[in-house]
């Protein structure tokens, strides 16, 4: 019997990394959110898998090509082990809304497709996000706890009627106040 780790998703743009609104399409265009960085530190030893799920349809609508989008993500990657932090995986769905494939949150692939790779239980796990896209995929995956962060597009998600089948979910200002209130250091 494979151990099963609980893990924490985190999406990355408006969690991580300011959102843009026209995509963020190179490196030089990354606005890291320092208290993210700081909070990732802080988690290290955790015995959560670390995972980044996100959407990337800029790749998709032919506005950056798969590379540029995966070097972004590796960069970012970098720059959290370099501060002391830990990721553990990358999942990137690239398609476009209208593509219809099983990865783009609120569809619940990616989580499935890290779950299967990492050995993670998804009912022992966390998904952070800003979209209220985030937490359906999430509920969707069956994960226990699902976390809107109010950076990003978070506060405006807030004003929007709830969309059909979303469950109670937490509300935290950001991604360092969401993992020191749900994560024992």
């Amino acid at each position: 019997m494979t151990f099963m780790y609980p893990a924490i998703f985190l999406d990355r743009d408006g969690v991580i990394i300011e959102n843009r609104p026209s995509y963020v399409r190179s490196w030089k265009e990354v606005v890291i959110y320092p208290q993210a960085i700081d909070a990732l530190v802080k988690i290290v030893s955790s015995p959560f898998k670390i995972v980044i799920v996100t959407n990337q349809s800029a790749v998709g609508r032919g506005i950056i090509p798969l590379e540029v989008a995966w070097d972004i993500n590796q960069r970012l990657v970098k720059v959290i082990e370099t501060a002391g932090g830990r990721v553990d995986g990358v999942y990137m769905c690239p398609h476009a809304p209208d593509e219809d494939c099983d990865c783009r949150k609120p569809k619940p692939g990616l989580f499935f497709q890290a779950a299967e790779d990492l050995s993670i239980d998804l009912k022992r796990s966390i998904m952070i996000g800003d979209a209220l896209s985030d937490i359906l995929a999430g509920q969707a995956a069956g994960i226990r706890q699902t976390v809107l962060v109010l950076t990003g597009q978070g506060a405006a998600q807030l004003q929007l009627p709830p969309p059909i089948g979303i469950d109670d979910y937490g509300i935290f200002k950001t991604l360092a106040e969401a993992l020191s209130g749900l994560i024992s250091p």
